[in-house]
């Protein structure tokens, strides 16, 4: 079975792209909702990340990611510290995953999937790619957020013509070609290569 990545900056939509892959019936490992899992779930991540960021962590047993978000986000050294505790926590989860699957390919959705090194555990990666001014209209959208936020947001993820250019295929989410059909052309590439 081929292990694929799927990756993009904010906004690009992954999750769309994911979904698709979906409704298509190959299984999809979304790496931030279960780094949120691990994050809630794993006592050694809550104690580390309790002593390393304080006990205001966790707000009736539960991460509060907002608060922790408030921590890490100006502070390189400590949001290295952060990816330090989740990242091999996470690669390890979605390799036992991917372990368990049984279609011809799996996908791993993830922001960071060179940023966290685990690019070289994957047998192909596609990149989602939209303009600047789509991604920022789309967080808006979604997040109730301020274009100032979401700037700041992508300033600090890895840029976004040198991600893609790491990446195996390109889909284009820019509205301006249909998403569907580049999914579908691609799933039958990956159902070719599988073989």
């Amino acid at each position: 079975m081929l292990k694929v990545g799927l990756t993009g900056g904010i906004g690009s939509g992954k999750s769309t792209v994911a979904s698709i892959f979906e409704v298509l019936g190959i299984p999809v490992y979304y790496a931030d909702n279960e780094a949120k899992r691990l994050m809630n779930e794993d006592p050694a991540i809550r104690i580390s990340i309790e002593n390393h960021f304080g006990k205001e962590c966790y707000v009736n047993g539960l991460l509060d990611r907002t608060f922790l978000s408030s921590v890490v986000f100006n502070d390189q050294k400590k949001l290295g510290l952060l990816n330090d505790i989740i990242h091999p926590l996470t690669i390890a989860d979605a390799e036992k995953w991917m372990k368990t699957q049984q279609a011809p390919y799996a996908i791993k959705e993830a922001a960071l999937i060179f940023e966290s090194k685990s690019d070289n555990r994957l047998d192909y990666i596609i990149g989602v790619q939209a303009s600047i001014k789509t991604r920022i209209s789309r967080v808006i959208k979604r997040d109730h957020s301020s274009e100032e936020k979401v700037m700041a947001i992508i300033e600090k993820q890895m840029n976004e013509e040198d991600k893609m250019s790491l990446c195996n295929f390109v889909i284009d989410n820019d509205e301006q070609n249909l998403l569907t059909p580049q999914v579908i052309a691609l799933h039958e590439k990956l159902l070719s290569l599988s073989k």
